[in-house]
């Protein structure tokens, strides 16, 4: 692992959405530009616009039970930039209580086995993990303590751990969506009126709050000065 001095420390935020105008491309620029203000160098991977291909194949894992084994070129120039990285911070939209293809891909084929896992010492240990998933629930719905609590089982617990990282955090940001959006005890989904105006820019300022707070905790649990 590549060490970094405390003025040299970098950070790959991860985007994963097809569209660069979407609130979640909004949420990662943000969180570069935060980073950066924090003293970090940013590595701005958008994956969809690099063309990340998310389905495995057998150049990504010519023997699985090699741990020295020669991976695909595309997977190999990835892992550098992993390597290279103090802090992960993945920033994507929250499909059915996980991370959409594009970033589970990602992981499928970065992560692999004799990179991220599967050694006696993880060559990703102390590195530190930020997920900000964003999701169309308001924040009043029952539903997302529940979605939280699964995040986070699945990613820190399940992901980031398992790969050696010393910290891992989900942060969920609720009312992603203009309009309101819950499901009621029978199971259907009730959609609100479109938030408009002035109303939609404070909706928006809200979000923004909210993004930059779970990073500022983030880099304050690190000992970074916010």
């Amino acid at each position: 692992m590549t060490q970094h001095s405390s003025k040299a420390r970098t950070a790959l935020v991860v985007v994963a959405h097809h569209r660069a105008d979407s609130l979640t491309a909004h949420t990662a620029r943000r969180t570069a530009d935060r980073l950066r203000a924090a003293g970090y160098r940013v590595d701005l991977l958008d994956l969809h616009a690099e063309g990340f291909d998310p389905r495995m194949n057998t150049a990504d894992q010519p023997d699985w039970g090699n741990r020295e084994k020669a991976y695909s070129d595309e997977v190999h120039a990835h892992m550098g930039r992993v390597l290279d990285a103090d802090v992960v911070v993945a920033v994507f939209p929250v499909y059915w209580q996980s991370v959409p293809a594009l970033l589970k891909g990602w992981i499928d084929r970065v992560w692999n086995y004799g990179f991220a896992y599967g050694r006696s010492k993880p060559r990703l240990a102390g590195k530190r993990m930020l997920w900000l998933g964003l999701a169309g629930a308001t924040a009043d719905d029952a539903v997302t303590e529940g979605m939280h609590s699964l995040l986070e089982a699945n990613l820190s617990e399940g992901i980031a751990y398992y790969c050696g990282f010393a910290h891992s955090t989900v942060g969920l940001l609720t009312d992603a969506e203009d309009r309101p959006q819950r499901v009621d005890a029978a199971g259907n989904l009730l959609v609100g009126d479109a938030v408009t105006g002035a109303e939609r820019e404070a909706q928006y300022a809200d979000f923004d709050r909210r993004a930059r707070e779970f990073v500022e905790k983030f880099l304050a649990d690190e000992g970074v000065a916010a």
